[in-house]
């Protein structure tokens, strides 16, 4: 599969992604509609947010600027050991 380049289609899954979590959000608080739960999607929202800030910009921009991720499979299956074993000669 190809890169996705083309900005008219980054928009698009952008947008895509933005209403499939806030109808998944919506539903599960309609389940059981009250302020601990609206909370809760909130929490479990901002912390998978900011992990894959961490894992996709902290990680290239501060850690290690020659890692690239190709995905959330991959960045799971590298771990610190496996980059340490690549550096030594």
């Amino acid at each position: 599969m190809r890169d996705l380049t083309n900005p008219r289609w980054m928009y698009l899954k952008a947008i895509l992604l933005l209403a499939t979590g806030v109808t998944s959000g919506v539903c599960l608080w309609l389940q059981t509609p009250n302020l601990m739960t609206m909370f809760l999607v909130i929490v479990v929202a901002w912390s998978f947010a900011r992990a894959y800030y961490f894992m996709f910009y902290v990680i290239e921009k501060y850690v290690d600027p020659g890692y690239r991720f190709a995905g959330l499979i991959v960045s799971a299956q590298i771990t610190p050991s496996s980059q340490a074993q690549k550096s030594v000669p």
